[in-house]
């Protein structure tokens, strides 16, 4: 991977390589044939989208965006899960903070963030609006997911680890970005016109990790959203972006971390798709926590809680990055604390999104547990793996191990499995037929013609 800064001397010719590479991909969306294995992908990636989504319809973090929407009352064709429809830029912002709200949904391992509610959200509000066939909209998000993936990728050393490093959230900054190609590739824009687009996507990045426990964390995958469709409707209008942010001297990335400290994932579109690399959630908290979550899954029932002296969890340095809250103050926060997972996971919560509820939280047990967690940063360890020693009062010492997370690329998420969460979700919400209707079309989508059937399904008015 090159680093930030190290390439050949800026010339004029050289000068928008990356830049035109982008916006090149893009362009080509519509005329690209993707492996059957790719959108198999895809509709996984569906099916956990509109699972996560359907469910915080209205959620506490949703209710604020929803409630603007009713006051702007912008007219349009895009529809606002489980509500009416308005314009693209609206339905894509209440669309994906609804994804993103329970922390339940898709992650890029390599650092790229959460790509399915920024991605699918943009698809389904541009495809809606302008009538596009389920095989562009299915090409479109493949697409936006690619760059984003490829904008934010490269592991530990990588642009998404060191953006958090920095304080800033991968979602949000390449989310927008991700969400611009979906929107260009939706449009049908040309390579010039896709250049002036991720120009405006870059210029708006950003979203803070301070923000992590609040509202502020799903709002920024909505944001993304919202400014990519933004930012290719500007575009399309003939509104000019710099063509020079994505290079590798004085662009966005140089703005970002500007001590250049960070490899930077090369574009290689040609040789791989990231898509098939994409995890999973089984538990609806920070993905941080669950290498941790699920070794002391492993203890739960296994001593008595009074016996307990220390507990030790061995994690990955980044994990205190995004996870590292100690005390949290409310079941929102607790989702971005690997201590209060860990104690969640051995009083015997499964740690799914009912769980992090005011009950819960209040448990003695566990706010009891959470104090004695200490959390040991461990060089070197995989991001995907934890290990959790409880030391008990007698002497004796327990431990269990994660090597790689449930969910991770290297440890899938079966279909089945993936169908299950989603009926746990959205069963309760839209009632067995209609849930199951919602999961046929999503797992033929890209098959059958149109988007309509699902956004028909996913109206408010039944």
């Amino acid at each position: 991977m090159p680093s930030l800064g190290k390439e050949c001397p800026v010339t004029e010719i050289a000068r928008n390589e990356r830049g035109r590479a982008l916006a090149d991909y893009i362009a080509e969306a519509a005329g690209r044939d993707y492996p059957a294995e790719v959108v198999h992908e895809a509709r996984r990636a569906l099916v956990d989208y509109l699972g996560v989504t359907v469910a915080a319809a209205f959620d506490e973090t949703v209710k604020p965006v929803r409630y603007l929407a009713d006051r702007w009352q912008a007219s349009g064709r895009a529809r606002i899960v489980l509500g009416g429809t308005t314009t693209p830029a609206i339905a894509a912002l209440i669309n994906a903070t609804a994804t993103h709200a329970m922390d339940f949904d898709d992650v890029h391992y390599l650092g790229a963030g959460h790509p399915g509610g920024p991605c699918w959200s943009t698809a389904f509000a541009v495809a809606q609006e302008n009538g596009a066939d389920d095989q562009l909209t299915l090409g479109a998000f493949i697409t936006g997911f690619e760059v984003m993936a490829r904008l934010g990728g490269g592991g530990v050393p990588g642009v998404g680890r060191k953006l958090q490093r920095k304080g800033f959230h991968p979602t949000s900054v390449v989310g927008r970005m991700g969400a611009a190609a979906v929107a260009c590739a939706l449009y049908h824009l040309d390579a010039g016109k896709i250049t002036n687009a991720l120009g405006n996507a870059a210029t708006t990045a950003g979203g803070l990790v301070g923000s992590f426990g609040t509202h502020g964390k799903p709002f920024h995958a909505g944001k993304a959203a919202m400014d990519g469709i933004l930012a290719a409707d500007l575009a399309a209008a003939g509104h000019i972006g710099a063509s020079h942010l994505f290079e590798l001297e004085n662009g966005w990335l140089d703005a970002f971390i500007q001590d250049k400290n960070v490899e930077v994932p090369p574009l290689d579109f040609e040789e791989r798709f990231e898509l098939l690399r994409n995890g999973y959630k089984l538990l609806a908290s920070c993905r941080a926590t669950h290498a941790s979550a699920q070794a002391a899954h492993q203890l739960a029932g296994q001593f008595d809680l009074a016996e307990v002296e220390t507990i030790e969890a061995q994690v990955h340095p980044g994990a205190l990055v995004t996870a590292g809250k100690l005390s949290p103050r409310s079941p929102l926060e607790a989702k971005f604390s690997v201590s209060f997972c860990v104690a969640m996971a051995l009083s015997g919560y499964r740690l799914v999104w009912t769980d992090f509820s005011d009950a819960v939280f209040a448990d003695a047990h566990v706010a009891e547990l959470n104090g004695k967690v200490r959390l040991q940063p461990v060089d070197g360890q995989s991001p995907a793996s934890a290990h959790v020693i409880v030391h008990l009062r007698n002497g004796a010492t327990l431990r269990a191990d994660t090597n790689v997370i449930l969910g991770h690329p290297e440890n899938p998420v079966s279909d089945v499995g993936l169908s299950e969460k989603y009926l746990s979700l959205t069963v309760p919400v839209l009632g067995d037929a209609r849930a199951q209707t919602l999961l046929d079309a999503a797992w033929t989508f890209g098959a059958k013609g149109t988007v309509h059937p699902i956004g028909e399904l996913l109206a408010g008015d039944w």
